[in-house]
């Protein structure tokens, strides 16, 4: 799957391209929550944590975040936004704190990655969509076996350089330390 996606601006303006799109079908009696997603760009750059959300308006792709924490005012302890009380002190925490989004509800959470423009949005939208589809059929399919995405997908895997340990390779445990 070649999609052109804007999803970044390299170098004079190339686009990239959505190469491959896995998708992780949930349990049926989940209510809204469709699938898990992980996208590779340019056959180099990969996107886990995507999830294919079943919307008021249909199908929608929630990008990868991570939830937003705040610091206790008595001790400092970082405790995620929804939290009543300090995981550290077990202070009483104000249930207004934080920020809102435009429709005046608490932001929780934060993207990690997301597109920039409408545009790329759409050809990310279309692209999981359609790999989602996809699967739902094959998995209606004797013998479907649903796709595992905690597959290790680099073969990067650098060597030390000169002079650096190989860090216990070849070793058996304890060898080598002293």
């Amino acid at each position: 799957m070649e999609l052109c996606c804007e999803l970044c601006q390299l170098g004079k303006g190339a686009a990239v391209d959505v190469t491959e799109v896995k998708v992780k079908l949930v349990e049926a009696n989940r209510d809204r929550l469709k699938a898990f997603c992980t996208m590779t760009l340019d056959g180099e750059f990969v996107v886990r944590d995507l999830k294919l959300i079943e919307g008021t308006s249909g199908l929608f792709v929630a990008m990868p975040s991570r939830k937003l924490a705040d610091r206790c005012p008595s001790c400092g302890g970082k405790n995620h936004l929804r939290a009543r009380h300090c995981n550290n002190c077990g202070a009483q925490l104000d249930d207004t704190r934080g920020g809102t989004d435009k429709d005046g509800r608490p932001k929780l959470h934060a993207d990690i990655a997301h597109p920039i423009n409408s545009s790329c949005r759409e050809k990310i939208q279309k692209a999981i969509e359609k790999a989602y589809h996809e699967e739902v059929e094959r998995s209606k399919l004797p013998g479907y076996r649903p796709v595992s995405l905690d597959e290790d997908d680099t073969d990067y895997h650098p060597e030390p350089s000169h002079g650096e340990s190989s860090r216990g390779k070849g070793r058996k445990f304890g060898e080598g330390i002293l």
